[in-house]
């Protein structure tokens, strides 16, 4: 996640789109693992966590690649996958807000 600080945007948090952090992946990991290939192709494919791609949501495809990054190794490696988990612990938190609102509504 790109954090902007005291910016002109306030301090709010901005996160690239997904196909943006794929073109970083594959042009810093020459010869990805086979495994991660399905995953870093869907991602290329799809701009938010929050979306589908097919049947599968973004934020599976995205776990799953990163179980199939461990050989990608490197700062940018390092930075990128901090990113990715950022994305998910963030989807998860949304998630379980958006959970109880709806839960809340219906006591």
């Amino acid at each position: 996640m790109l954090l902007v600080g005291n910016s002109a945007l306030g301090g709010k948090s901005m996160t690239r789109p997904l196909h943006e952090i794929a073109a970083e992946i594959r042009s810093d990991w020459k010869k990805p693992f086979f495994g991660a290939l399905p995953y870093l192709n869907a991602m290329a494919e799809l701009s938010s966590i929050q979306e589908m791609y097919f049947q599968d949501s973004a934020c599976s495809i995205v776990n799953y690649f990163l179980v199939n990054a461990t050989t990608w190794r490197g700062e940018v490696a390092r930075r990128v996958k901090a990113e990715l988990k950022a994305l998910l612990k963030q989807a998860e938190i949304d998630h379980q807000v958006n959970y109880q609102y709806h839960r809340i509504g219906r006591d």
